[in-house]
């Protein structure tokens, strides 16, 4: 599990999620479990779960990513610390979470996957990059405003 923002967000992998003692020791409230061929996680009830099967390879259902990608950065604007999950924590955490938190940031996936790779070690995949790009264009300007309650 990486922290990938202060606080905020994480990546993390199937085993991070699965044993939840370390999720509750950095106060990560929501699951973001975008593994395709994992079973979907048992999540303790005081967690939110989300899940969005998506494929690294290419042909990914592009309202599915777009809603990934707005589920994630409204946790992220309410300050919901989130962490996002695949198999291997590699590839799709990392893009997801990448493009994501350049919504929620106002800055480019380019320049987000950067920093991340300065934190560990990444296996981006082309296509999953590009289909994911698409899904960020539609995404509505970012006011960075939070909801009051």
């Amino acid at each position: 599990m990486h922290e990938i923002h202060p606080k905020l967000l994480w990546i993390g992998h199937a085993l991070d999620v699965r044993e939840p003692q370390g999720l509750f020791d950095a106060g990560i409230t929501t699951v973001i479990d975008v593994a395709y061929e994992e079973p979907p996680a048992q999540i303790p009830r005081q967690l939110t779960y989300c899940r969005f099967p998506i494929n690294d390879g290419g042909g990914n259902d592009p309202k599915i990513l777009l809603q990934t990608l707005r589920t994630i950065t409204d946790f992220l604007a309410s300050g919901t610390r989130t962490i996002v999950a695949c198999s291997a924590g590699m590839s799709r955490s990392p893009t997801i979470a990448a493009f994501a938190l350049a919504h929620h940031m106002s800055e480019t996936p380019d320049r987000v996957i950067s920093r991340i790779a300065e934190i560990k070690s990444l296996e981006l995949k082309s296509e999953l990059w590009a289909d994911t790009l698409i899904a960020f264009n539609k995404l509505k300007p970012n006011t960075n405003t939070e909801i009051d309650a």
